[in-house]
């Protein structure tokens, strides 16, 4: 919209701000003015950090919707393969060689 500013113009800034606030207050309207501007950096920081963190958990929180709505073994019809705690002869597939098929 109006484009960076160049030498010429902070230099008529300057002198504006000079000739409305003094030689004495301009110091004291800089550091005010550049507190300002520090503190408002400071809080953009931190809430673009929280909107982050927000999003990440989010995710993280739908993540572990989609694990979890994935069937455990032990719900599966074969899930009695798969548990290792049982003997090879108690396997359903154990006497056709572990092809898996159903006699």
């Amino acid at each position: 919209m109006f484009g960076s500013l160049g030498g010429p113009e902070v230099i008529f800034l300057f002198i504006l701000a000079l000739l409305l606030f003094g030689p004495r207050r301009l110091p004291e309207i800089g550091r005010t003015l550049g507190k300002t501007m520090a503190d408002f950096r400071r809080a953009t920081t931190d809430f673009k950090m929280s909107l982050e963190r927000e999003v990440e958990l989010e995710s993280l929180k739908d993540t572990k919707r989609a694990v979890e709505a994935v069937p455990r073994p032990e719900t599966l019809a074969r899930g009695v393969l798969l548990d290792p705690d049982l003997p090879a002869a108690a396997k359903p597939d154990a006497e056709d060689g572990g092809t898996g098929s159903i006699h």
